[in-house]
């Protein structure tokens, strides 16, 4: 059966930007496949929404609110987690934004703000875990990064950049913390989440990529189980493209 290939029972997956979006379909993908699951953003009580699903589903979910870009908060996190589940199996790190601001106009607070939340804070939540999951045994990191790190597009250079990084990030950790750890990137096109709502109608109906149009949310979620689960044993330090061919 399928849903074999992708079996993630006894394991426990930490996902940041949880509550919403892209990262709410894999965690709830996650608990199909059988994995326990700590949901964390900046916002408790949409975070205990989506545990109450998980819980739903018959598996264990922990909510934690955390800045995903302060490292006092993530450490936080990471303590909760291990203090709950005593083990981290797989973690997304799936935070950020992307505001459009004309380069000229981006203020040191909000190019710091961009930074933090998709590159500093990431880089601190991948490194502590990776360094434990090592200890453990073995481990899986998924970085979701953006086509934008790959074809930039203009009013968007700190988010890009981060991004960039953030994929940098994934092929060194990959090195460094293998081979017990996986370290993978999921390059995310455009997708209709909450973010697609300021977009125009024609931007949420077409796209300039090879399917002509955006993703739906839950179009995520085969390729964050595949890098999840065992069938990509043989995978890391990779960047999977999922953005309907840009």
């Amino acid at each position: 059966m399928a849903s074999d290939l992708f079996d993630l029972t006894g394991k426990v997956a930490l996902v940041t930007g949880g509550s919403r979006g892209l990262g709410q379909q894999m965690v709830m993908a996650f608990a199909k496949a059988g994995a326990d699951v700590v949901i964390s953003s900046r916002k408790l009580d949409a975070c205990e929404a989506v545990a109450a699903d998980v819980r739903g589903l018959g598996r264990r979910a922990m909510a934690y609110a955390a800045h995903a870009a302060r490292w006092d908060e993530i450490d936080g996190l990471i303590e909760a987690a291990y203090a709950q589940f005593g083990r981290i199996d797989i973690l997304v790190n799936n935070a950020g934004m992307s505001p459009a601001v004309p380069s000229h106009e981006v203020s040191e607070q909000l190019f710091d703000s961009v930074l933090g939340l998709n590159f500093k804070g990431p880089f601190r939540l991948a490194s502590q875990v990776a360094h434990r999951m090592k200890q453990a045994g073995g481990g899986v990191i998924i970085n979701i990064s953006s086509s934008g790190a790959l074809m930039p597009l203009p009013a968007v250079v700190p988010y890009s950049g981060a991004k960039a990084a953030l994929n940098a990030m994934t092929v060194s950790m990959a090195r460094e913390y293998g081979p017990e750890v996986r370290v993978n990137t999921i390059s995310a096109g455009p997708f209709l989440t909450d973010i697609s709502k300021a977009w125009s109608e024609e931007a949420r109906e077409r796209s300039d990529n090879a399917l002509g149009r955006p993703g739906r949310p839950e179009e995520v979620v085969t390729s964050a189980l595949y890098l999840a689960s065992p069938m990509s044993s043989f995978t890391t330090g990779a960047i999977l493209r999922v953005d309907g061919g840009q």
